[in-house]
């Protein structure tokens, strides 16, 4: 459970994992601001459903990987809640190519939204937490960050890095009553997976014990439970949220 009043952060929270995560957290009672770079349509949409869950919800548009952007959203956070208590660094983005045809930009922009965007977010959250002596902070990695997978080296660096640096955070604000966790969703029922063919699917389905895809959310629920009260003792933590794909 979430303690009434808190407030949180979703990154990328326009739509998919993000859109579901805010929606859930605020079934828990938060408040919710939203953090997304550019489909106002969609931000909007997610705000509504937001709200209808009875919390106050802002939209904030910028890019997590622009340290001005990123200021400005806080800002503007700390304007309209007061305060920060819960961060969701979801945002993210994909450049698929094989390593050999992969351009510079295509690494680096995956590496700068991914994994710059949430040390940026978590930084400016952090003083605050430590300040009140709680605080959950929960970065939505990836399996491929654990496996790997072919023409996504770019995404699965950015996504194994945020599980160093989730671990790495965690210790360092333990004593501070802030938790850092990571989860690692599998294969999601999105508008990416919906549009492959039925061959692809097959094949991707064939490395799932389940043998389905999962839901946005099925990824909500594992982070409202991080983001609660109830999750204080567990930080540094990756949880996958994948059928059984990876098994550690």
């Amino acid at each position: 459970m979430i303690e009434a009043g808190r407030v949180a952060v979703v990154t990328g929270g326009g739509r998919g994992i993000g859109r579901a995560i805010a929606v859930r957290l605020a079934l828990e009672g938060a408040d919710i601001a939203i953090s997304y770079r550019s489909n106002d349509e969609a931000a909007e949409e997610s705000a509504k459903l937001v709200r209808e869950a009875g919390v106050r919800c802002e939209a904030f548009k910028g890019d997590v990987a622009s340290q001005e952007d990123v200021d400005a959203l806080f800002k503007g956070v700390d304007e309209a809640f007061g305060r920060v208590d819960i961060l969701v660094n979801n945002a993210g983005v994909t450049r698929d190519n094989l390593i050999m045809r992969m351009k510079e930009e295509e690494f680096d922009e995956v590496l700068r939204t991914n994994l710059k965007g949430t040390y940026l977010c978590t930084r400016a959250v952090l003083r605050k937490m430590v300040r009140a002596r709680w605080g959950r902070i929960v970065n939505v990695s990836s399996v491929v960050g654990l496996v790997g997978n072919a023409g996504q080296a770019n995404y699965a660096a950015s996504k194994a890095g945020l599980l160093g640096f989730t671990k790495s955070v965690a210790r360092e604000v333990a004593q501070r009553g802030i938790t850092v966790n990571a989860v690692a969703p599998g294969y999601v029922e999105t508008e990416l997976t919906g549009s492959l063919p039925d061959k692809v699917k097959d094949q991707i389905l064939g490395q799932v014990p389940m043998g389905r895809f999962g839901t946005p959310e099925e990824i909500s629920e594992v982070v409202a439970f991080l983001a609660g009260e109830g999750a204080g003792y567990v930080t540094g933590q990756t949880i996958t949220v994948d059928g059984g794909m990876v098994m550690q």
